[in-house]
């Protein structure tokens, strides 16, 4: 039996991946700090033979006696909302550290084991993008000082420090550039514009929207990117590649507001705040490399996730 490292594997992502790799009968080991991860999401996997749960800050020196053969690095707070307490705002140099000495960590003990790795950067390396859609040879547009740099130039520097490691040894690895993505075991509380929305329209209070509203987004499915995430792994041609995962349904954040508050008969109003800083305009994910190397798209309609998505916040 082969055995997975998913690192960050108690947050939203990463415990939904770890489900499916325990389905497919994967040996799983479960690494998180649970600073923004929740051993309520792995719980129903502790009684299985299977997995194991580590609470293991990565950025410092931990043990692993297991020969391990292929490591996903989710290990990362991921939110930006300055108004939670999740955030990457709120944990700032947790989160430097964490894509930096985290990853280094990380890619040592794949170069010990000869394992394979999959690092998970994020569509916020491209920064405030001036090319619409971003296609992976599209370097970004970032402040590197800004509030949200912590998370920025954080995915940046792992991107650099994988294909360093790439380079210099050979490492069998793959980039994921993450675009937003929802779903079931979303944190009510993680200040993203799917949670907010539906959890303002089922209590009818106003629908919170930051600047104008006509910002995008492209909003994945959980499934549809859990599966992306397995294929770039196992696939015998996504060694040294980046991809972009994501939607390329690209909607505008009010029009997002408008049909939440619609699947919910919400009575709730839309209000507008001001934007924060260095808000991206627009988000849309070219993923025409994953559709050819990957044979890869999302296949979850955003009406149908958003439906899912509303069912599980209403048993919350």
């Amino acid at each position: 039996m082969q055995t997975v490292l998913v690192a960050g594997g108690a947050g939203f992502i990463g415990s939904h991946l770890c489900r499916e790799l325990l389905k497919e009968n994967f040996r799983v080991i479960c690494l998180d700090n649970l600073i923004t991860g929740e051993k309520e999401n792995i719980k129903d996997f502790l009684t299985n033979n299977n997995f194991s749960f580590k609470e293991v800050d990565i950025t410092k020196d931990f043990f692993l006696e297991e020969k391990i053969h292929y490591i996903f690095d989710l290990a990362s707070p991921a939110s930006p909302n300055a108004k939670s307490s999740r955030s990457y705002i709120a944990f700032p140099i947790e989160t430097l550290l964490v894509n930096s000495i985290g990853t280094y960590n990380l890619l040592r003990i794949a170069k010990e084991n000869k394992a394979k790795f999959l690092y998970v950067s994020s569509s916020e390396i491209y920064g405030d993008p001036e090319v619409n859609p971003q296609p992976e040879t599209y370097h970004g547009y970032v402040n590197p000082n800004g509030i949200r740099s912590v998370y920025d130039e954080g995915k940046r520097f792992g991107e650099s420090m994988t294909m360093a490691f790439f380079r210099k040894y050979n490492l069998d690895i793959r980039i994921i550039r993450i675009f937003n993505t929802f779903g079931p075991i979303m944190r009510a509380d993680d200040g993203r514009v799917v949670s907010n929305f539906i959890n303002q329209a089922l209590k009818n209070e106003p629908l919170t929207i930051y600047g104008t509203g006509k910002q995008t987004r492209s909003f994945c499915y959980i499934d549809d990117m859990v599966l992306g995430l397995k294929k770039a792994m196992f696939s015998e041609n996504s060694n040294g590649e980046v991809f972009n995962l994501g939607n390329p349904d690209e909607r505008t954040v009010q029009e997002m507001a408008k049909l939440i508050k619609e699947l919910t008969n919400s009575e709730s109003k839309i209000e507008f705040e001001s934007l924060p800083e260095d808000d991206p305009k627009i988000r849309k994910p070219d993923i025409g490399k994953a559709k050819r190397l990957l044979n890869w798209e999302p296949k979850v309609s955003i009406e149908m996730g958003i439906e899912k998505t509303i069912q599980y916040f209403k048993k919350l």
